[in-house]
């Protein structure tokens, strides 16, 4: 499953694949993770259609994840769930503005983030089951 890493700090991005892993449960597929820093990657990479779940850093720079989750969710149709990294409890809130489907704080706990992704990705592929 393709999982896709925004922030415009090549560190963050490190952290994220290192704490999901390559299979972040031993029931999901591996985990092929495409790396982005800019807003225009992300479109251009979620307009291909091949994303499964979208990992956002909310303290992106200029365009932060929330507002580039939000965008996601208003444009991309069938949408990848989403998983935001806030820094500040406080911003809760923005999370839940963005429609983020899932969401973790700073510093990065990487079984806390583990986990989500792999929730996220087992929501993708149960929607992805053709219908009988």
């Amino acid at each position: 499953m393709k999982v896709l890493v925004y922030s415009d700090d090549a560190n963050t991005r490190a952290q994220i694949r290192l704490a999901v892993g390559r299979r972040p449960a031993a029931d999901l597929p591996r985990v092929e993770f495409v790396e982005v820093a800019t807003q225009p990657a992300v479109v251009k990479r979620l307009d291909e259609g091949d994303i499964d779940v979208l990992v956002v850093d909310g303290e992106a720079q200029p365009a932060g994840g929330l507002g580039v989750c939000r965008q996601a969710k208003d444009e991309v149709y069938d949408c990848p769930p989403v998983l935001a990294i806030i820094a500040r409890r406080d911003d809760g809130w923005l999370a839940t503005w963005s429609r983020a489907d899932a969401v973790v704080g700073l510093p990065i706990d990487p079984m806390g983030l583990a986990t989500a992704v792999a929730g996220l990705m087992r929501r993708r592929a149960e929607n992805r089951l053709p219908a009988l």
